[in-house]
């Protein structure tokens, strides 16, 4: 059983978000060096996504009918870092339902991710 946690823990390692692939190495002071690579077509960071890309992400994670309103509203990769959780209830003109799931599961996520590498 050990043998198999040691396994996962390299797994685990090597992503962060499912969407992305990730080559992580370990840097002296004990910090990761994350690499993205281009996945699905799209840049790996959000801010580069062109409305296109952030369109078929939301495809790609389900919300087929939702992501006509990120189209409509012409909602980039920009646009969707500073959205708001009150932008995506209201402004996009969603059910409440997938416009809770879509900020907490996947905007808020993309932003957090987005601080964290711009600051490495």
């Amino acid at each position: 059983m050990m043998e198999g946690r040691g396994e996962f823990a390299e797994v685990k390692e090597t992503s962060i978000l499912p969407m992305l692939t990730v080559d992580m190495e370990n840097k002296e002071n004990g910090s990761l060096d994350v690499k993205n690579s281009v996945e699905n077509g799209r840049p790996p960071d959000p801010a580069d996504w062109a409305v296109i890309d952030v369109v078929n992400y939301f495809r790609t994670a389900g919300f087929e009918e939702q992501a006509n309103a990120f189209q409509e509203q012409e909602i980039d990769g920009k646009s969707l870092l500073l959205m708001t959780r009150n932008d995506v209830l209201t402004g996009l003109s969603l059910k409440l339902g997938p416009a809770l799931k879509i900020y907490e599961y996947h905007v808020k996520p993309l932003q957090t991710q987005h601080l964290k590498n711009s600051s490495l």
